[in-house]
Order: C-alpha cells, then structure tokens, then sequence
C-alpha cells in the first residue's frame, strides 16, 4: 500500500471516501426509501461528505497536471500566463478545503436554526432585524441551502419583533455559529423626521437543528407550554384558532415558540425541535468555556456581546469586533456576501482551539 500524501492525511480522505462509497452503496438497494426520515439523514450526509471529497479529487487531479503546464510554460510566453493563474487559483481553491476540514464540530454538520430578535433602538431596530433576517436569507440562497421560515413577529409600524429560519445544507451550522450575538447599526434614521443619527441594535442567535430526540433529553415536566392565537397580516390570514405554541424551558429560561403553521400539532413539533436546538447549544457553550477556563484564555463571544458593526454613516463599511475583518461595501454585505466574515472568525476560533490542544 502506497504512504499518505500529506493531502490525505490533512482530509483524511480515504475515510470521508470510504463512507462516500459505503452511502453511494445503500442508496442504491431497493428499500433505501423505507425508512424515509433515515434516508434523507444519509443523503444529507453525502452531501457532507462530498463537499470535501469531489473538490478535493478535482484539485488533485488538476494538480497532477501542472508539471506538463509548468514545462509548456517555459516554452511559450503566452501560456506562462495561464500557469501562473491555474496556480493561483489551485491555492485559493486548496485555502477553501481546508476551511471546510477545519468544520469538525459535533452540530458543524448540521442545518442552523438562526433566531433575530430586535433590541434597543426603536422603529429602527425593528427594521434592523428584518434586514439582518434578510441578510442570512440571502446567504442561504446563494448557497443553495432550504431555507425555511419558522416564526415571525412583525412590528406594527416597520420591520420585525423577531423571527427563526432553518438554514439547511452543508456545514450550515459550522459556518453560522460565529455569527450568535449583537449586531449593530450606525445609519441616518430614516424613521427619523430630523434625520438625525441614529444607532440600532439586533441580537442573532444560531443554534444547530438536532432531529435526535435521545441526543437532547428534556423532561417534559421541566417545560412549561402556552398556546395562543398566531400574528398575521389581517383578513382572511388571521387565525382564529389558537395555533401558536410557546415553549420555555423553566429550569435555563430557554424560550421556544413557533406559528408558522395553521395546525398546533405541526407548531408543537417545530418549537419542540427548536428548544432541542437551542438546549444542545447551551451545551456546546458550557464545553467551550469549560475549555477555555482550563487554557486560561478568552471564553468565545456570546449571544449578548457585540461582535459586528455596520456603518452606512458617515462612511459606508462592516467590521467584525473580533476578527477585524472589513468589507468596505454596506450594501453587498447585507445582500448575503458574509462569506468573508463567517471564515475570518472560523480561522481565529479553530486557530485557537489548535493552538491551545
């Protein structure tokens, strides 16, 4: 058997690659669909699973072609160029692999479940969180991930109260979790008859979907349910019923309420799913600080601390607090292009944890 290439080891490929097969494998056989909730859980998985392993084998196998390149580019000027731009491009295409590998965790697999809520700042904070809300929206759709909406209070006068997605598709959990905590806006207000200054603040907490009830247990006595009558834009969308289910942990105060359905039984299961998310996340902070307390450094940013700031006034730009990350265009950050930031705090975090093992 041939050594590892250092490639190998790094992606540990030949097990990401077996399990690959092992799936490709068991889709195949006749009953695979029995099971359906089993089934959309493996293919998912390989979804996983080939973000890493199908660009992987195409980086390889362009890899394998530069000595030819490099040769013919000695030979021709005009073909130089082009090596030298197949290389550039094999590295950044390399950088972006072994992000993907850092995404180890135990949710970083798993769909995100990405609460807004408005705080100070008035009409304008309101409208802030829709626009946060919007932002992670777009993101997921650039991606090509399922985005589901699964509560949403709106503000009588503009914007939202608050609101949850599901963002589902690979390693959605694993590139959102950094973004949990405040986000603040510094704009002219345009709610604002003086047009004065005006800073606003929203709160996004992400928490990973957990399916797995055994993973999460709850005792159900510990849960406190409330029901009552869903918001909505009026007429014959009004819902006459009280469909609308309200979930709190009383034990951490962890509160759960879903809406979007017109059946309770279907809200009940979501906000059930929703206070498992938000309880497995509680856990992963307890470890992380818990792991930070034993190297004495910094516990990671938490869902009340300010970690990004968006300027539209006086200049237009967006810094992260704490990569120091920047984009100079406002605008296109909150059209989705937030990819920057979610790796620039995934290289400090993952940076760190390695550093401290």
């Amino acid at each position: 058997m041939p050594p590892l290439q250092p490639w190998e080891t790094l992606f540990d490929y030949a097990t990401r690659k077996k399990e690959v097969l092992d799936l490709e494998a068991e889709m195949a056989a006749p009953n695979f669909w029995d099971d359906q909730k089993e089934a959309q859980k493996k293919i998912d998985r390989l979804k996983t699973l080939k973000t890493i392993v199908t660009p992987l084998e195409a980086l390889t196998a362009s890899a394998k072609e530069l000595p030819d390149m490099l040769e013919l580019g000695e030979e021709e000027e005009a073909f130089a160029q082009e090596v030298t731009a197949e290389i550039k491009r094999l590295e950044e295409e390399c950088q972006k692999l072994r992000l993907k590998a850092l995404l180890s965790g135990p949710h970083d697999a798993a769909a995100a479940l990405v609460s807004v809520y408005a705080r100070d700042g008035g009409t304008d904070a309101n409208d802030w969180a829709e626009m946060i809300l919007r932002m992670y929206t777009l993101w997921g759709q650039k991606n090509e991930y399922k985005i589901q909406l699964v509560d949403k209070s709106e503000n009588e006068e503009a914007g939202i109260n608050s609101a949850a997605i599901v963002i589902s598709g690979p390693m959605a959990y694993g590139y959102l979790k950094g973004e949990t905590g405040i986000h603040r806006l510094v704009r002219i207000s345009p709610f604002n008859s003086e047009g004065k200054r005006q800073t606003s603040f929203a709160a996004v907490d992400v928490s990973p979907v957990i399916d797995d009830e055994a993973e999460v247990e709850i005792d159900e006595a510990d849960v406190r349910v409330d029901t009552f009558r869903a918001s909505g834009a009026g007429g014959q969308h009004v819902n006459k019923t009280d469909s609308a289910i309200r979930l709190t942990h009383i034990p951490t105060g962890i509160v759960a309420q879903c809406q979007s359905e017109r059946s309770q039984h279907k809200n009940r299961a979501t906000a059930w799913k929703m206070l498992r998310s938000r309880l497995a996340r509680l856990e992963e902070e307890k470890r992380e600080a818990e792991q930070a307390d034993k190297h004495k450094s910094k516990a990671r940013v938490g869902f009340g601390s300010q970690i990004r700031n968006y300027f539209l006034h006086p200049d237009q730009r967006v810094k992260d607090a704490r990569t120091g990350y920047t984009e100079g265009s406002f605008h296109k950050v909150l059209d989705g292009e937030i990819q920057g930031f979610l790796e620039s705090f995934l290289r400090l975090y993952r940076g760190q944890e390695e550093g401290e093992s």
